[in-house]
């Protein structure tokens, strides 16, 4: 019974039920997503409708530093460790922050152009979330070259997390400053629903895809745990087999030993 729950073809349809429940809860969680920031969400006074690009902009980039930290945890663990369960968690980490690191700019380019006039100026804030996508793209081409050096790039590269948070109060910037604290928030409730129902979109979609990730990993180590006992068996067999073959060639070829123990026998009786 353990056995048969741990074959890879159990566990591979158990995670496809899993997977299955885990993505109609996301697309669950889109819908209300998209209603409350296209319907729900009043239009700001000043932006207009502008402001809804800040429903995705401001969760996009909470993604990107909150997965630029989960992966330096996993990479600093795989130094440490060498788990292929680390290494594989942190390239997810990283291809997943440089795309919410690249829609970040995207969005906040999108913003900028009616707020500011144009789609890009060398701010503080502007230019250190620039270098995390360096970061993160110069992090992938490593990985093809040393997996061990990407790891160091990227704890090395944590660096410019602080920097991006208090960009905008070490110097005099465009940005507007950080709307919520841990003394609050200046965001109106209605506008800030959108906000957090989109970060936790994107949040549960990014769980998803570390958690299909590992489970297929996980399943390839027991598909090749159990490919490698069965050819083990397979083997042990054919020894067996080998073994009892020559045994039964020695057996025939001596004739007169079987006839003499033969013989023996029946005078004895």
């Amino acid at each position: 019974m353990i056995v048969s729950l741990l074959q890879p073809s159990f566990l591979m349809s158990k995670t496809r039920s899993y997977a299955q429940i885990l993505i109609g809860s996301w697309l669950f969680l889109t819908a209300m997503a998209i209603y409350f920031s296209l319907w729900a969400a009043p239009l700001d006074f000043l932006q207009g409708g502008n402001s809804r690009i800040l429903y995705v902009h401001v969760p996009v980039a909470w993604m990107s530093i909150l997965l630029y930290i989960a992966t330096a945890i996993n990479t600093f663990l795989f130094l440490l460790t060498k788990h292929p369960l680390f290494l594989r968690s942190s390239g997810t980490g990283i291809e997943m922050g440089a795309f919410f690191t690249f829609f970040t700019l995207v969005t906040g380019s999108f913003w900028g152009r009616p707020m500011w006039g144009t789609f890009w100026v060398w701010d503080a804030r502007l230019t250190s979330v620039l270098i995390l996508f360096f970061i993160y793209l110069g992090a992938l081409c490593f990985q093809k070259l040393s997996v061990e050096l990407a790891s160091i790039f990227i704890c090395v590269g944590l660096i410019d997390i602080p920097i991006i948070k208090f960009s905008v109060n070490w110097w005099n910037t465009l940005h507007q400053p950080g709307s919520i604290s841990q003394f609050g928030t200046s965001i109106h409730l209605s506008m800030l629903i959108p906000i957090l129902s989109n970060f936790a979109n994107f949040l549960f979609l990014t769980c998803i895809l570390f958690v299909i990730e590992t489970r297929i990993l996980i399943l390839s180590f027991l598909e090749s745990s159990l490919t490698e006992e069965i050819e083990a068996r397979e083997v042990q067999n054919l020894v067996h087999s080998l073994s009892l073959f020559a045994s039964m060639a020695e057996w025939l070829k001596h004739p007169n030993g079987r006839i003499s123990r033969f013989n023996s026998y029946w005078m004895h009786e």
